[in-house]
């Protein structure tokens, strides 16, 4: 997130005074909901939601939701772009509601003011609830701060990463699923020299990609190269990807593939529409990113092209002879509580049981569907959402979305039925990859330089990398960039990280 470290500093001052002036004076009504006396009364909870939508929902499935779990929701809907700046004017304010999600990187922001017990530390109370007790231990983990649990997660698929390609092109080659870092290379060129498309031209390129040094092709062929993810251990010493001899290899691969004109020249400046756009419009023959991708890719190209047939591919091993690809933490946001909107262990019993009753299956499939027969329909044990209700689904359900804590696997929801063949293997592909992942082992450790400074300075790595690839400089030109990044706050960093690995262990 860009924020500055001075914003948030003088924010948690902020926060500091205010509670000391503040002291124990506001209600449970003003701050988290009901005090105890308000017990036959419906619990209500204050809670701050991203909203990923362009309006509010209607009260429908909020009032569904109130009726199934017993509380009343008090909801503000903040604007996703403007969600950290009201989350941070709450904190310094001391207005926080009793829930507040947060993304990763507000998360580790946050980290000081967790440490300074204005947030419940939840771990101990887990246990007392049947669902919250099923959430995975092992993502669990990668929310700790200080070995202590203070949120709960949203869950995510470890890895969705892999490789999709056009299938009729293959087979007009000749050419079989590739399984190696050479046969990505082979059909990126065959691809582009040998007409896939039969017709005659030259109107074809393998790979397409987009500015994007993570969520786009860079980061996974480099996990297939056996780069660290983020960062790995040489020598014992934690140290950045970018410092490894495989994250070289994965310079030089992508630097030939652009060289020889195998995928879109002006890939550190295409966006992702774009780069899906060539993919689907016949122009490009591989797409190498998240597998889901396959079935809105295919829903627009088949419109374009009727016989167009696509495939993928998760498993590519890299020169080592290995297959390795790159994590995330296994949750997209966290919930957390503030202790100034959530006062007494009883007022936070009742909120951790509310999400307790949204990990229910009923509940859950509530909060992510909608109501069967108005927003979806049972299909061979999955769900597909009623079309035909599509405006219903975008104003009343989707916001809701942001609220779910789990995933399928503990909390029991449907999931959406993959009615597109290619897309039932993707899915199947992204759980194999759990076997293969290659994690970050800095998620739970802390480095102030990091949060304060790691925007600028990888915008620094970032571009360096960009310029290797478009020939603008040699090893020598990315080794000064690096040298650099030390030198602006990369060693403190460095330091940091490893300090603070060592006081874990």
């Amino acid at each position: 997130m860009k924020k500055s470290s001075k914003l948030l500093s003088l924010l948690a001052v902020l926060s500091i005074l205010v509670l000391a002036a503040c002291g124990n004076t506001s209600s449970g009504k003003e701050s988290g909901g009901n005090t105890a006396s308000d017990s036959d009364e419906p619990y209500t909870i204050n809670a701050m939601y991203n909203l990923h939508t362009p309006e509010t929902p209607d009260n429908y499935l909020k009032e569904l939701l109130e009726d199934a779990t017993g509380t009343k929701l008090d909801i503000q809907w903040v604007p996703d772009g403007n969600y950290e700046e009201r989350l941070n004017t709450a904190f310094a304010t001391n207005t926080l509601p009793a829930v507040v999600p947060m993304g990763f990187g507000m998360f580790n922001q946050f980290k000081d003011a967790i440490r300074a017990d204005q947030f419940w530390e939840i771990g101990p109370y887990l246990e007392e609830f049947e669902n919250l007790s099923k959430l995975k231990p092992e993502v669990l983990e990668n929310t700790k701060v200080d070995g202590k649990i203070y949120a709960l997660y949203q869950g995510r698929p470890l890895s969705r990463q892999g490789v999709i390609y056009r299938k009729d092109w293959a087979d007009n080659l000749g050419l079989d699923t590739p399984k190696t870092t050479e046969e990505i290379y082979e059909m990126a060129r065959a691809f582009t020299e040998d007409d896939p498309n039969q017709t005659g031209q030259k109107d074809t390129i393998g790979l397409t990609d987009r500015s994007d040094l993570v969520y786009g092709a860079f980061k996974t062929i480099s996990s297939w190269f056996g780069t660290p993810n983020g960062w790995g251990e040489k020598d014992g010493k934690l140290l950045p990807e970018f410092m490894f001899d495989e994250y070289i290899q994965t310079l030089d691969f992508v630097k030939e593939l652009h060289e020889k004109g195998y995928m879109n020249q002006d890939f550190p400046v295409t966006s992702k529409d774009d780069q899906q756009a060539l993919f689907k419009n016949g122009r490009a023959g591989m797409y190498v990113g998240s597998m889901g991708d396959v079935i809105s890719i295919y829903n627009d190209a088949k419109d374009l092209n009727p016989d167009v047939e696509y495939e993928v591919a998760n498993y590519i091993e890299g020169p080592h002879g290995e297959f390795g690809v790159w994590a995330i933490p296994g949750y997209g946001s966290v919930v957390l509580f503030p202790k100034s909107g959530t006062e007494t262990e009883d007022d936070l019993r009742k909120v951790l049981a509310f999400y307790d009753k949204l990990m229910t299956p009923e509940v859950a499939n509530l909060l992510v569907w909608g109501v069967e027969g108005e927003h979806y329909q049972i299909t061979d044990g999955g769900i597909e959402l009623m079309e035909e209700n599509r405006q219903k689904i975008d104003t009343q359900v989707r916001p809701f979305l942001s609220m779910e804590i789990g995933e399928p696997d503990t909390n029991g929801r449907y999931e959406m039925v993959a009615t597109y063949e290619t897309k039932a293997k993707a899915d199947q592909l992204v759980k194999e990859n759990e076997k293969y992942l290659i994690h970050n082992p800095t998620v739970t450790l802390d480095s102030p330089t990091y949060v304060t400074h790691n925007d600028r300075l990888q915008q620094l790595i970032n571009d360096a990398t960009y310029q290797y690839i478009l020939r603008q400089i040699d090893l020598d030109g990315f080794n000064s960039a690096v040298e650099r990044w030390k030198n602006d706050g990369g060693n403190n960093i460095i330091e940091e990280f490893n300090a603070s690995r060592d006081a874990i262990n």
